[in-house]
């Protein structure tokens, strides 16, 4: 998938700046074929062997139109999601505190933004695209719920929809790279949305919170954290 990778990272930076100008040439190719194919009655070869022609054709369509399907449905569709924001320390209490009676369980409201408990880390930053094609905006946070246990909410999220999205905490303030730890395959490319962190996952080396096309090895977003 590098080759497909590599051309889409050529789309995004250089001809989806200049679309208008590539589909205007485009536009100009395709009449002048036609024109050339009309001079030369490339219609008339068709004729002549029409079962070719048709199975030729219904394999370009095939294979056109389901490759052409699965990359570019994503910029049309989109799905937004509201999740409600994780319950922060709830039934733990604060480091190096001890209590002798459990603490009650708190309810999250969908609308309410998630607050750590005292004592309880959270970092946040806000997300950039990779390009202008690849853009991202939102808040992402790394919020611990409970002693060692953390969860990433993404709120107010919009990324450009894409193929085969993660979510990923990376040790890398640029974006994704080795070592960078998956949290699940992206709900919806609109949204507040949370993703549980493994456990003893090393959260003093992660750097940014980072949507990656894993397919095609493509950087859509990177949120670095404070």
């Amino acid at each position: 998938m590098g080759l497909l990778g590599d051309l889409e990272r050529a789309f995004a930076s250089a001809i989806y700046p200049n679309r208008g100008l590539i589909a205007i040439i485009g536009v100009l190719v395709i009449a002048g074929l036609a024109y050339v194919g009309w001079r030369r009655r490339w219609d008339l070869a068709a004729r002549r062997h029409p079962r070719g022609t048709i199975v030729g054709l219904l394999i370009a369509i095939t294979i056109l139109g389901s490759s052409g399907w699965y990359l570019g449905s994503p910029l049309v569709l989109s799905r937004a999601i509201d999740e409600p924001p994780p319950i922060a320390g709830a039934n733990s209490p604060p480091r190096g505190a001890v209590s002798s009676t459990p603490s009650p369980a708190r309810t999250a409201t969908p609308t309410g933004p998630a607050t750590s408990a005292p004592g309880l880390d959270e970092r946040s930053g806000s997300f950039s695209g990779a390009d202008e094609f690849h853009f991202g905006r939102g808040t992402a946070r790394l919020i611990e719920t409970a002693p060692g246990g953390y969860t990433v909410r993404l709120e107010d999220f919009a990324v450009r929809n894409g193929p085969d999205l993660f979510v990923y905490l990376s040790p890398s303030a640029e974006g994704y790279a080795d070592g960078a730890i998956e949290l699940g395959s992206l709900k919806a490319d609109r949204g507040n949305q949370n993703y549980d962190v493994p456990a003893a996952t090393d959260v003093e080396s992660v750097q940014s919170v980072v949507i990656w096309c894993k397919q095609f090895a493509v950087l859509f977003a990177t949120a670095l954290l404070d």
